[in-house]
């Protein structure tokens, strides 16, 4: 009995898996939004959201999990042409180390702008994860769009990214 459990717990996990390495999440369309929250920690994340920021389609912008120790200047000049919604539009939040204290960074951020509409933008691989973390901590009244970066992660990101999803999901059964 045990061996038939644990072999429906690995064919479980292994199709698991194949559903989460094959079927990544994709860039969303330019639709508007009130706010758009990039997560550090990848290529491209802050390239996508200032492209959302120059279309016109938010206003806001937070950039969550930034080093204490970059200056928003600094950071703006590695952006061709993005002083100017450094000045104005884009918040930066230095107060998350993780997934998780993104995800109440982005709360605390989007109650203090009333944001009604949000666009969340990380990394193909990490969207279902910093999804579940986000859903947790934002009101239900307010809809977020998935805005995926593309990229071409290796088996191990995603051996690696599947785990922690599936650790996160059952900690929150049991209420971690």
């Amino acid at each position: 009995m045990i061996r038939r459990v644990l072999s429906f717990v690995l064919l479980v996990w292994a199709l698991g898996f194949a559903w989460f390495a094959l079927l990544l999440p994709q860039p969303a369309s330019m639709a508007k939004a009130d706010a758009v929250v990039v997560l550090t920690g990848g290529a491209n994340r802050i390239d996508r959201g200032l492209e959302i920021l120059k279309a016109g389609k938010s206003k806001k912008m937070l950039i969550s999990g930034v080093d204490r120790d970059v200056k928003p200047p600094e950071l703006a000049a590695q952006y061709a042409g993005s002083t100017k919604y450094f000045d104005c539009c884009i918040d930066l939040g230095f107060a998350s180390v993780d997934t998780r204290s993104n995800a109440l960074e982005t709360a605390r951020w989007a109650a203090k702008h009333k944001v009604k509409t949000l666009r969340l933008v990380t990394h193909d691989w990490h969207m279902r994860r910093a999804r579940f973390e986000l859903d947790r901590a934002l009101p239900s009244s307010i809809t977020v769009t998935n805005d995926a970066v593309s990229t071409q992660p290796t088996l191990r990101v995603l051996f690696k990214e599947y785990n922690k999803y599936w650790l996160r999901a059952v900690a929150g059964l049991v209420g971690i």
